[in-house]
């Protein structure tokens, strides 16, 4: 089994990988002051829970958004394995043709999600992960990263209303009833849910005028389940997408 690690600025998201199978998928928080003996404990402890020993453990590959929770998780993760961890960065083999202005500097999560959707998906397409911030990236019909969008997260915009102002709540995202809010916690409910949603829809309009082409339109990432329902697009929700991105990097760049 290969162990694959997404670091977020939120969420660690492990999983667990067979062949083509995703086995598990487990989120636990992203700490900036938690050591490498604390994240080995924390990740064992997600093996223990699946019933996994180390010894199961075939190697790893590791995207991350936080360079300084890397420095902890990767020699934490190298020690479960006993073996290289693949990294996702500059100079791995992907397969995926980058043009953009610095290649150099695109996420590894933008990397990740891009090489599993074209090797699932038709192009051109378009991925958006919502995570803390929500990526949208483009792919075009020559299977080409081409660029995309960034924006603040579901999340961050939800604190960022209830944490900027005297009178307002923190909610739950529940689904919206109705687009007309009652209530004020209904109005910041609808209105978050619908804004995403809005924004998404948007954002597709824009990239396929540019292409002058449809797009398939691949969405993944934590709230991927809450907001796509609400998009008027035609969308495809793979919430593994990002693992499964990793699994096909790690078949590139693993030593044999």
């Amino acid at each position: 089994m290969i162990l694959a690690v997404d670091i977020g600025n939120t969420n660690i998201v492990l999983g667990g990988i067979e062949g083509e199978e995703i086995l598990f998928l487990e989120r636990m928080a992203t700490d900036r002051s938690a050591t490498e003996m604390e994240y080995l404990v924390r990740i064992r402890s997600v093996l223990k829970f699946r019933g996994i020993d180390d010894g199961a453990l075939e190697g790893a590959v590791l995207c991350s958004v936080v360079p300084i929770v890397t420095m902890h998780v990767r020699p934490a993760v190298e020690h479960l394995t006993g073996k290289r961890c693949v990294v996702v960065g500059p100079g791995i083999k992907t397969g995926l043709r980058i043009n953009i202005d610095n290649p150099g500097a695109l996420g590894a999560d933008r990397v990740a999600d891009a090489v599993a959707a074209v090797n699932h998906y038709p192009v051109p397409l378009i991925t958006v992960d919502m995570g803390t911030a929500t990526t949208v990236g483009v792919v075009d019909e020559t299977k080409t990263f081409i660029g995309g969008m960034i924006v603040p997260g579901v999340m961050v915009s939800l604190n960022a209303l209830a944490g900027g102002t005297a009178q307002l709540p923190h909610i739950s995202l529940d689904p919206p009833k109705e687009a007309i809010g009652r209530n004020t916690v209904d109005c910041m409910r609808n209105g978050i849910i619908y804004h995403n949603a809005a924004g998404i829809d948007g954002m597709i309009e824009r990239i396929e005028a540019q292409l002058g082409k449809k797009c398939t339109v691949v969405v993944t990432g934590g709230l991927s389940g809450v907001i796509a329902p609400h998009c008027k697009h035609e969308l495809i929700v793979d919430p593994e997408l990002l693992l499964k991105g990793l699994m096909i990097l790690y078949r590139k760049n693993a030593k044999k």
